[in-house]
C-alpha cells in the first residue's frame, strides 16, 4: 500500500485514534507488527521506503548477512533458503515484502514522518499533509537514519571523489588512483576488500575486534548457534557482563565477522593511522601524513536522526536505554531495532524479534480492535 494520500478514519469520517503506531517498516517493525496483531491490537506502520525491504535493496550491491538463513526469519514464515547460507541483500528485501503480505500487516509505504507530537494524551504524526493519532508509538527506525560524517570531510579538495558508505554500491564508482577507507567496522572492512580488487587501498582505523574463528558454512553449523546464544541470553542489560558489553556495542559496533584484518593484509590493504582532519585538500592523519588518494569512502557508521521529534520526545528519547524499549516520560513511547537495546544481538534480525516481541509485551491493551487487528483505511 502507499500512503501518500491515506491516513486513518473511523467509521464517521474523523479521524481514528489507534492502538499503536509504528514507525519503520524494516524487519523490526514487521516483527512487532506481527505480536501486534496476534494480540488483537488496532495498529499501523508507516515506512519511508517506496517498497517495504528497501532499506537492504538500497546499500551496497555485495553485501550478504553476516547470519545464516535460519536465523534470518521473521515469526511465523521461515527465510526461503538453504539454512546454512549467508543471503544477498536483495533476497532479504524480498523476503520482508513477501512476509508483511504473507502476514496481512497493515502498512502505508513512502509516508517518512515529518513531525511526532504529544497532544491531548495522544500521539500525533504528520506526513505527506495527512495526520494519524494513536494512544501508542513504537519508534522502528533503528540507529540507521543520518549518516554520520566527520565535519572536516567537506574540506577535502574537489578532485577527490568521496561519499559515505551508505551511498556505496559498487567499485566502479570510483576514479583511478588509490582509495582510503576510513573506519574498519563491518562495513569498512568488506568496502575495503571489495575495492582492492580494482584499486590500491588504504584503511585508517584503529586495530579492529575481531571474532575469534572463520565465517561461513562450518561456522553457521556448529558455532553461530553459541554465539546467537550468548548474544541473545547471557550479554544482556540484565547480565553484569552485558552491562559491562553495552558501550562497547554501541560507540564502536560488532566485532569484524566475516572480513579480518588478516584477509585485508592478504588482499594488499595498507593499514594507516586514523584520520584527524583535513589540510590543503588532503587528508591529514593522526601520525601528520597526509597520503595521496584519489577516493575516500567515509565508513564512519550512522546517528539517530531525532529532530522530526517534538523536542520534549526527543530529549526523552534521547535519554531512553531502559532494556524493555519503554521511554518512561512520556508514557507509551517505545523502541525497538535499537543497537544493543536488550542484548548484544540486538542489532540483528533473530534479536530485533525477540526485542519486538518484549516490546509488544509492554504496551498496555487500551481498547479492543477488529478481528484482525488491521485498520480501514479510506
Amino acid at each position: 500500500m502507499n500512503g501518500n494520500t491515506m491516513d486513518s478514519r473511523g467509521p464517521n469520517g474523523t479521524p481514528e485514534v489507534l492502538d499503536t503506531l509504528v514507525i519503520g517498516g524494516g524487519q523490526a517493525g514487521l516483527a512487532i507488527g506481527h505480536y501486534l496483531s496476534r494480540q488483537g491490537r488496532q495498529f499501523l506502520i508507516l515506512d519511508a521506503n517506496t517498497r517495504i525491504g528497501d532499506g537492504w535493496r538500497t546499500r551496497w550491491d555485495s553485501l550478504r548477512l553476516f547470519t545464516p538463513a535460519k536465523y534470518n526469519g521473521l515469526p511465523g514464515v521461515p527465510f526461503p533458503a538453504d539454512p546454512l547460507s549467508f543471503p544477498a541483500k536483495d533476497q532479504m528485501a524480498d523476503y520482508l515484502e513477501h512476509y508483511a503480505a504473507a502476514s496481512s500487516l497493515p502498512v502505508l509505504t513512502g509516508v517518512r514522518v515529518e513531525r511526532l507530537w504529544r497532544e491531548g494524551g495522544v500521539y500525533v504524526a504528520a506526513a505527506n499533509g495527512n495526520r494519524w493519532e494513536a494512544r501508542t508509538v513504537v519508534l522502528a527506525t533503528g540507529a540507521e537514519r543520518k549518516p554520520k560524517l566527520p565535519p572536516f570531510a567537506a574540506g577535502l579538495d574537489g578532485s577527490i571523489v568521496h561519499f559515505h558508505s551508505s551511498s556505496y554500491k559498487n567499485p566502479e564508482q570510483l576514479q583511478d588512483g588509490p582509495v582510503l577507507v576510513v573506519g574498519l567496522g563491518n562495513s569498512g572492512a568488506e568496502i575495503a576488500l571489495e575495492v582492492s580488487r580494482t584499486h590500491p587501498t588504504l584503511v585508517a582505523a584503529n586495530p579492529p575486534r575481531e571474532m575469534p574463528f572463520k565465517h561461513g558454512r562450518t561456522a553457521a553449523r556448529f558455532i553461530l548457534p553459541l554465539v546467537r546464544f550468548v548474544g541473545l541470553h547471557v550479554l544482556t542489560l540484565g547480565t553484569p557482563a552485558g552491562r559491562k558489553a553495552a558501550p562497547q556495542f554501541r560507540d564502536h559496533g560488532a566485532p569484524l565477522i566475516r572480513t579480518r584484518a588478516r584477509d585485508l593484509a592478504a588482499a594488499g590493504v595498507t593499514f594507516v593511522p586514523r584520520v584527524r582532519g583535513v589540510q590543503d585538500g588532503l587528508p591529514l592523519l593522526e601520525d601528520g601524513s597526509q597520503p595521496t588518494v584519489t577516493n575516500v569512502i567515509w565508513c564512519t557508521g550512522f546517528q539517530e536522526d531525532l529532530q522530526w521529534l517534538d523536542p520534549a520526545l526527543a530529549a526523552a528519547a534521547g535519554e531512553a536505554r531502559q532494556p524493555g524499549g519503554e521511554v518512561q516520560d512520556p508514557p507509551g513511547l517505545y523502541f525497538v531495532g535499537r543497537n544493543f537495546q536488550h542484548s548484544a544481538a540486538s542489532a540483528t534480525v533473530t534479536g530485533s524479534v525477540h526485542d519486538a516481541r518484549r516490546v509488544a509485551g509492554r504496551i498496555p491493551v487500551r481498547h479492543a480492535a477488529n478481528s484482525n487487528g488491521r485498520v480501514a483505511l479510506r
